[in-house]
């Protein structure tokens, strides 16, 4: 597996990392305990030393799942975790807003710190900003977290250019988690500039449209209520039918090459930046190794060319998140 390091933090993780979330949380009912850990553990026998996690996935269960399957490998693997969301008290999925005072991240660090059966934290996002909370005050919260040992590096996700400034002038941001794809572009008009004028990394989630750039979806696919794509405008039918130009692109790209459309997707996101670490989830062993398959696919300068201008020609239906979410985001 090859590796890459994240911005100027030294960090180094494999070029791909594992997205967690969707084994515990989010796409429908949580998966096979025994069989999520089996496929993390193939993970890191395949080379990958880069996983995902957060408090709110599950909420905890993600935490502690991640935490079983890697402690027998711990010295070999990055895990990242964040803060930054006001629980249910009673476990529930979902969050009733965002906490991030001081008390609260060093809560959640002593509580992430024993779900992940780890002794240091090797990345901590602020999961989401905070407005009511100076970022100033998180960064100094997180670089108190560094001193006593319990964090490693300082990440930021969604957060906007003006905050990043501000909580790097703090403590050094390592990496910034952002949705990055060929359909969310968003983050090349500031954020990436921003990013390589400061040496900090970009974790891209969602590298695959979750999942609608794999080409598996269509106008057709349903999404039942405990998948939260069901809520997203971007996954309503006329959107699905109208998004469809993307994939054909892609297909058409990947015949070009003899790979796949999620392989053309990420090779295209690996090919932007050396320090770009794209995340895509899954919770099946042959999407892990088509996905690690993208690191074999090297596209030429032609081909990046190709896909820029046809992309561009395309225009993407619908929001990527509901109103009051998006509302939380580019703060």
């Amino acid at each position: 597996m090859q590796k890459r390091t994240l911005g100027k933090s030294g960090l180094e993780v494999s070029a791909i990392g594992l997205g967690c979330m969707g084994m515990s949380f989010a796409y429908g009912p949580p998966k096979d305990r025994a069989e999520m850990i089996s496929l993390l553990r193939t993970a890191v026998d395949r080379g990958m030393t880069f996983f995902d996690t957060a408090e709110v996935y599950g909420p905890h269960t993600n935490e502690e799942l991640v935490g079983e399957a890697l402690a027998p490998v711990r010295d070999q693997v990055v895990i990242a975790t964040k803060f930054g969301f006001q629980l249910k008290p009673d476990r529930s999925p979902g969050w009733l807003g965002v906490n991030s005072r001081p008390e609260q991240i060093r809560k959640v660090a002593d509580a992430s710190l024993k779900r992940l059966k780890v002794e240091v934290i090797d990345l901590f996002y602020q999961h989401r900003v905070d407005p009511e909370v100076p970022i100033e005050d998180v960064a100094g919260t997180v670089k108190d977290l560094i001193w006593q040992g319990k964090v490693k590096h300082f990440g930021l996700s969604e957060a906007g250019v003006q905050t990043i400034r501000r909580a790097h002038a703090v403590q050094p941001v390592a990496a910034l988690q952002n949705e990055y794809s060929l359909w969310w572009r968003r983050p090349e008009e500031e954020v990436l500039p921003t990013l390589e004028e400061l040496g900090i990394g970009l974790v891209a989630y969602s590298p695959l449209g979750k999942g609608f750039l794999t080409g598996k979806i269509d106008a057709n696919t349903t999404f039942e209520g405990s998948d939260f794509r069901s809520l997203l405008p971007r996954f309503a039918p006329d959107a699905l039918k109208a998004n469809q130009a993307m994939v054909e692109l892609l297909a058409e790209l990947a015949a070009k090459h003899n790979a796949t459309p999620a392989q053309i997707a990420l090779a295209w996101l690996l090919a932007q930046k050396p320090w770009i670490v794209p995340i895509p989830g899954t919770t099946k062993l042959s999407r892990l190794d088509e996905n690690n398959g993208a690191l074999d696919l090297q596209l030429s300068a032609e081909d990046l060319e190709e896909i820029d201008s046809a992309a561009a020609k395309i225009s993407v239906h619908g929001d990527r998140y509901p109103e009051h979410i998006e509302q939380m985001t580019g703060r």
